[in-house]
């Protein structure tokens, strides 16, 4: 006949289990994911309407050459115009000098100068001038100057878009300044968020989940740099 106080195996397995020390001790996955969940809404809601606008101009950008989309019009307009006397001392000068005779509110985004060459033509060598190039952007109109030393004249071309130019330039930041910029990082920093929650959501911090996501990240990451150097 069995003792009374003799322990059954389940009554043993039982003790064994709790005497072992729980794992995530103090951790409570259910509010984590709560509030992981919360979190991935947020980030997605702050980047919903750059998204939309970084979205559509992107479909613009990539549909360029390949299956065109006609949406971005610019209106193109061209003079000649007449340098003062005494000429501008240089591409900088140049530059305060077209943005006072054009009107223009913000000083050139780039300037640069290409010295003097000799360029082949045919059989011969000729020495080709000295070439001034002066760039204003802004989101609706861009200005292109281009000056060749001793010719006198300054050639200058507008061009100026429509709507979906507007887009495109937020999309690349023409004539925008750093704010914009770093409003922009905002958005990749809130994709970046957006994977490495939705990757945790989807997981639900079980184990096998967890280490099948970590062996994909890293047979993805694995190819991407073996394969990448030779594309």
């Amino acid at each position: 006949m069995r003792s009374m106080n003799t322990p059954t195996p389940s009554s043993a397995a039982v003790a064994v289990h709790a005497a072992k020390p729980r794992r995530w001790a103090g951790f409570n996955r259910p509010r984590f994911l709560q509030a992981l969940r919360k979190f991935h809404g947020w980030i997605g809601l702050w980047g919903a309407l750059l998204g939309l606008l970084f979205g559509t101009s992107g479909i613009l950008l990539n549909h360029r050459a390949v299956m065109k989309i006609p949406a971005v019009r610019m209106q193109e307009s061209s003079v000649q115009l007449p340098l003062p006397a005494p000429a501008p001392s240089d591409a900088d000068a140049l530059a305060v000098w077209l943005q006072q005779q054009l009107g223009i509110e913000r000083p050139a985004n780039r300037v640069r100068e290409e010295p003097a060459r000799p360029v082949a033509w045919g059989d011969k060598t000729l020495q080709q001038p000295a070439r001034w190039q002066v760039s204003f952007n802004a989101l609706r109109y861009s200005v292109q100057a281009e000056y060749w030393l001793g010719s006198g004249m300054v050639s200058v071309k507008r061009s100026d878009g429509n709507f979906f130019a507007l887009l495109i330039n937020l999309h690349k930041g023409n004539g925008l300044g750093v704010a914009w910029v770093l409003l922009a990082d905002t958005l990749a920093g809130s994709i970046v968020l957006l994977s490495l929650t939705g990757v945790l959501l989807w997981t639900g911090l079980q184990r096998r989940r967890v280490v099948g996501a970590l062996i994909f990240g890293a047979s993805l990451g694995a190819t991407i740099l073996t394969v990448g150097p030779s594309i």
